[in-house]
């Protein structure tokens, strides 16, 4: 698919037909960035990312007037969704008036192009799935760390924290699996450790991960939310593993400056960028992870496996 022009063009995807419209619409001025573009990178990234998104409550950050204008997170999935979205009713689990949320499950690449043909620059997703016969909300198969850099800090105190992340996986037999967040920081992914993963024992081991690596290098590294902490500091925020909090999906676009995807990197990557202390290494756009893709395949590939087992 080419990004077109026209102001409305009716399409034939995989036997859906979808009306994709205004792609002349600059989301991105700093770089002239159009929303055909974004339609067109996430069509042409489909065949890696649907995995990963695949059976996940899809929430969407959507920038109608992109990313120097208002945006929105909408949960829902939109009234005038085609009939054919799949979705899934997931009940509040932060409201005792018994609320829920009807959100889109995104599992094919019709259902994708419509997310993205909202502008929906950002697609988030929680660390559990409903395939199966799974209660909703699921138990957990992920563990995710998210490296937030603190004032005076970039993504290059990020790879050193991550680094020891994953050395203090490894003593719990875990692998463990970087990516960008495409924002500022890094992110690691693990399996939910067990056979039968809870909630509660995968937040535990993310904040005794978290709590010993702040105790061990006080100068570098902060577990605590609070703002006031964390300057000259990488924020390891364990506290994204609840069912009810999402993090940003791999392969997305994040509304920056500039279209930065959030990006799958070797160890090996994160060391060279640590070595460099250059944070450019690990900042990619959407032409570079398309390339990427194509020379190196999916490096999350294992970890959806993982939970797919």
């Amino acid at each position: 698919m080419s990004p077109d022009r026209a102001s409305s063009v009716a399409t034939n995807v995989e036997g859906r037909t979808l009306n994709l419209t205004r792609l002349e619409k600059v989301l991105f001025p700093e770089t002239g960035f159009t929303k055909g573009e974004l339609v067109d990178y996430y069509a042409r990234i489909a065949p890696v990312m649907l995995p990963h998104l695949c059976d996940r409550p899809l929430t969407m950050k959507r920038y109608p007037d992109g990313v120097e204008g208002q945006f929105f997170f909408e949960k829902n999935r939109p009234r005038h969704a085609p009939e054919w979205v799949r979705h899934v009713v997931v009940p509040s689990t932060r409201s005792k008036s018994g609320d829920s949320v009807d959100h889109a499950l995104v599992c094919d690449l019709p259902t994708l192009l419509w997310a993205a043909n909202l502008a929906t620059i950002e697609f988030h997703v929680p660390l559990w799935h409903v395939r199966g016969n799974h209660r909703v909300p699921a138990p957990p198969d992920h563990m995710v760390f998210d490296l937030d850099p603190g004032e005076g800090t970039t993504v290059v105190e990020c790879c050193q924290v991550g680094l020891l992340v994953a050395d203090a996986l490894e003593e719990h037999d875990l692998p463990s699996w970087p990516k960008t967040s495409g924002s500022k920081g890094l992110q690691v992914y693990a399996p939910a450790p067990g056979p039968r993963p809870t909630w509660e024992s995968v937040r535990k081991l993310a904040h005794e991960v978290a709590v010993r690596l702040e105790t061990s290098e006080p100068e570098l590294v902060v577990s605590n939310m609070r703002r006031g902490l964390r300057a000259g500091k990488v924020l390891i925020d364990w506290s994204q593993n609840h069912p009810a909090k999402t993090t940003v999906c791999v392969y997305s676009v994040r509304a920056r400056a500039e279209p930065t995807v959030s990006t799958p990197v070797s160890w090996d990557e994160v060391r060279q960028c640590l070595d460099a202390g250059d944070p450019a290494r690990l900042r990619f756009q959407t032409a570079e992870v398309l390339d990427r893709v194509e020379e190196r395949g999916d490096l999350f590939e294992a970890l959806a496996g993982a939970a797919a087992s």
